[in-house]
């Protein structure tokens, strides 16, 4: 009965006492590795897909190490800022800076930050939040800003759609209406 069970069951399942498992003892052995070539050769399209997500997760695990630039939440900026004296440099686009920014934030706009980053030497030693709508942004100025002797710089994790999530205040300009 139990060879009817494994005969029509196939290899890939065991059934019944005394089953030796020897339909499930698969090795990864030299046959296996020599069709490896072949099968991305042959699936080059989920290959790709493989290698660009899994190359997209360890960035998100491992980004913030690599760019040396801590990534933190609203309520650490806000904390960072009262007790620490820390600075906020917003480097959105002036547009959206006047549509709404942080109480005291400073205002590097990405076109003009190259020419703007002798204005903020002065904070080289206090903490430094960056303030944008996405990491790259953010990280960028940092990159910059680190050639310039900064060190303890901060992004805000999840940018400034975690700053409105949080119901923490945005200031407009008066010139926006």
């Amino acid at each position: 009965m139990h060879a009817l069970i494994r005969q029509a069951a196939g290899p890939s399942i065991a059934a019944g006492p005394g089953f030796s498992g020897a339909y499930l003892n698969h090795s990864c052995d030299a046959h296996t590795m020599e069709n490896l070539p072949e099968f991305i050769a042959n699936h080059l399209f989920l290959v790709s897909l493989f290698i660009g997500l899994l190359s997209l997760l360890l960035w998100n695990i491992f980004g913030t190490t690599v760019s040396g630039v801590a990534e933190i939440s609203p309520m650490e900026v806000t904390r960072l800022m009262n007790h620490e004296k820390a600075v906020v440099l917003d480097v959105r686009p002036e547009k959206n800076y006047a549509e709404g920014h942080v109480l005291n934030a400073i205002n590097i706009p990405p076109e003009k930050s190259d020419a703007q980053a002798d204005v903020v030497k002065q904070y080289r030693e206090q903490p430094v939040i960056l303030f944008a709508d996405t990491a790259p942004e953010a990280v960028r100025v940092a990159r910059l800003l680190k050639q310039q002797g900064f060190m303890r710089l901060y992004t805000l994790k999840g940018g400034a759609q975690s700053w409105r999530t949080a119901n923490l205040p945005l200031l407009r300009d008066s010139t926006t209406s």
